[in-house]
């Protein structure tokens, strides 16, 4: 077994004794749930998600998007759902049909620049991040089966866990009520594409049963103009697929016992025949929710996940490197307490763990006899054991917050290795295990005035530990070979906010955040020659801003919009003073958002998005430009008969050019215009 590997019965062993040591922390509470629900006897409502937000929730900006705007985007998924707040970024314009998914990095308030996450995203409190690449399997997060997405810009790990360094992202399902006993959806688009998915969710005694699957496949767009296409270019072609199974029941009044799985596999291709990429996964999870007077929250999950690229010669359109397998594991768990401290506080305390590993296996090729140059492998294991505490305290109209979170990580197990094709050794190398402790602070207010008005307050820190990926794997996109770096330390984020929301009535809502927010020790691909680059520590990325949101209703008609304007510019020295006030790569300065929506009767849905990312630069030298994008979408839902209903969706239907990359001119673009039309299916609802 490569080094660097863990067997099966040692993940499967670790994965036993985290979720042995969550359920033996959480007894006393059970204990105390059930004998409060003793007391209580109130019939417990099934509901399927967490704990209910706290008092100080709104200090840190928090946006919601309900399960009418998750399950009605242009595109059907759920990376252009996000994009409906400002501020909210890939690392590429490009969505999950068309990019390389190991570049689907989420982060928010232009803290970008780097395709690993730099913001949390949480599917029922589990996180969703890949344990190798750190990127996000967005083809596999299926908006249909969501009942919100709740978004909270900026830092402060707090009871998340830790990678917040850009804020947190959770994703909460539906349960039966909302869903409805059998709903599903078939759609089709002018290129002949299809998007097929089915829901199943009966309620069984006071709890239920949720599956469903999606499968989305086409022949893509081209990626690559007109007047740059070659005999070898190729269409983004895409297949992917997603399963997963959501089982809810009561143990008791005040017991709940939620279990998951999930499986998916996405199929790309990128810019040339044989340029294929494959992603994969499966997801399972344990989460027992106590709502009685010791309220607990306890989560054990295991991941299994693989990654696959073909990369092909931009000059020879041959096979250059074959990333034949990325297997990698995720193991962790959460136990959150909240003790009865009095009707003033909600305390919260507990402890999270998290432990990824993973190993790539690669083999590159000569681009001019075809023949086999090395056999490549690298790898190791990354672990954070977290603790934390919070309280909030309520004084009449003053709701104060403070927490602290402590954080034991270590990065081990690292190592390279390359041996050439008749397996004489290249490269050895062992990496020194490294362990630590950081320490994250956050802390807020929130005045209500009255009126509507409050007024808010927030200051916090975060980390965020280096992936395996960043650790460990070089890559080349010829002719730049980008350097792994087993030295970086973890990135620290030191923030702080304040705004003010506006309640005029249930009818109109708006809000504005100014926030300062600064990532120190960012990791970055730093240009050290035209032809080398690597990953480094840069000084930080330092990003200031405006956020503002509006949500208006008026009868029929709605609107919701949100707005981001934003400096953030790289503070470097040493081998990256090159960079220093330059723009991080990948970041606007203006992003905005906004929907129109109209419900005339009971059932239709009528909505258009207009949405603008600013001008932005490729790379971090600011030497080729993303020129802006205006892009306008629909969707329009109509019913037809019983629980049938019509849906149309129109994607960038100006036909917008958007440019998702530029090096040095050689571009891929965005999704043309892109018109769909299909039925909907919606029974017991």
């Amino acid at each position: 077994m490569a080094r660097g590997m863990t067997s099966p019965i040692n993940r499967f062993r670790s994965f036993l004794l985290a979720g042995a040591a969550i359920a033996v922390a959480a007894l006393p509470g059970i204990a105390a749930a059930a004998d409060g629900a003793e007391a209580v006897r109130a019939p417990i409502i099934v509901t399927g998600e967490g704990l209910q937000q706290t008092p100080a929730t709104p200090a840190y900006g928090v946006e919601t998007i309900e399960r009418e705007r998750v399950t009605s985007s242009a595109s059907g998924r759920i990376e252009d759902v996000l994009s409906s707040i400002a501020g909210f970024q890939q690392f590429r314009r490009s969505d999950s049909r068309s990019s390389n998914p190991s570049a689907q990095g989420v982060t928010l308030r232009a803290l970008g620049g780097n395709a690993t996450s730099r913001a949390l995203v949480l599917l029922d409190g589990v996180p969703m991040a890949d344990p190798f690449f750190g990127y996000m399997p967005l083809s596999a997060i299926v908006p249909e089966r969501l009942r919100s997405v709740r978004v909270t810009r900026g830092g402060g790990t707090g009871a998340f866990g830790s990678g917040a360094v850009a804020g947190t992202i959770e994703l909460t399902s539906a349960d039966a009520k909302a869903l409805g006993l059998l709903n599903g959806s078939a759609l089709v688009n002018d290129r002949g594409e299809s998007e097929l998915s089915a829901t199943l969710a009966p309620e069984l005694g006071r709890g239920f049963v949720i599956a469903n699957a999606r499968w989305d496949r086409g022949k893509g767009f081209w990626t690559t103009p007109a007047a740059d296409r070659v005999p070898a270019s190729a269409r983004a072609r895409y297949d992917s697929w997603s399963a997963s199974l959501r089982a809810v029941a009561p143990l008791n009044d005040a017991v709940e016992l939620q279990v998951s799985g999930l499986v998916f596999e996405d199929h790309r291709t990128l810019r040339f025949e044989g340029a294929d990429s494959t992603s994969s996964g499966q997801d399972a999870s344990v989460r027992l929710v106590g709502r009685g007077e010791w309220q607990f929250d306890a989560l054990a999950y295991v991941q299994a996940r693989d990654f696959s690229n073909i990369v092909i010669s931009s000059t020879r359109f041959v096979r250059v490197l074959d990333q034949r397998r990325t297997p990698s594991t995720g193991l962790g768990g959460k136990l959150e307490l909240r003790p009865p401290v009095g009707e003033d506080h909600v305390m919260r305390l507990g402890a999270d763990l998290r432990i990824t590993d993973g190993e790539l296996q690669e083999e590159p090729y000569s681009a001019f006899t075809g023949l086999l140059t090395e056999r490549r492998r690298a790898g190791g294991r990354n672990s954070d054991l977290g603790f934390f505490l919070e309280d909030d305290w309520t004084l009449g109209p003053v709701v104060l917050t403070a927490g602290a979170r402590a954080d034991r990580w270590t990065v081990k197990e690292g190592f390279y290795r390359a041996v050439d094709a008749a397996g004489a050794i290249v490269t050895d190398e062992i990496h020194p295990d490294r362990t630590g402790w950081d320490a994250s602070f956050r802390g807020g207010a929130v005045f209500h005035a009255g009126d509507g008005l409050s007024l808010r307050v927030a200051a916090y820190s975060g980390v965020r530990l280096p992936t395996l990926n960043e650790l460990y794997r070089p890559f080349v996109v010829f002719p730049v070979t980008t350097n792994a770096n087993a030295a970086l330390r973890n990135e620290k984020l030191r923030g702080f906010e304040a705004g003010l929301d506006f309640t005029l009535s249930e009818a109109v809502r708006l809000s504005v955040t100014a926030f300062d927010n600064k990532v120190k020790n960012a990791i970055a691909n730093v240009t050290l020659t035209p032809t080398e680059r690597q990953r480094q520590n840069i000084d930080s990325v330092h990003s200031r801003g405006l956020e503002f949101g509006a949500a208006l209703r008026f009868g029929t008609v709605s609107f919701d919009g949100s707005l981001a304007l934003t400096d953030a510019e790289v503070e470097g020295s040493g081998a990256s003073a090159a960079l220093d006030g330059m723009r991080p790569s990948q970041t606007p300065k203006v992003a905005a958002s906004g929907t129109l929506a109209w419900r005339p009767r009971e059932g239709w849905y009528l909505a258009a998005t207009l949405r603008h990312t600013g001008a932005q630069y490729e790379d971090d030298l600011q030497t080729d430009v993303l020129p802006a994008a205006t892009t306008l979408d629909a969707y329009i839902e109509v019913p037809i008969a019983g629980p049938f209903s019509v849906v149309f969706r129109g994607e960038n239907l100006t036909d917008e050019t958007i440019l998702t990359r530029n090096q040095n001119g050689s571009i891929d673009l965005g999704v043309p215009r892109t018109v769909w039309a299909g039925v909907k299916v919606g029974l017991g609802r």
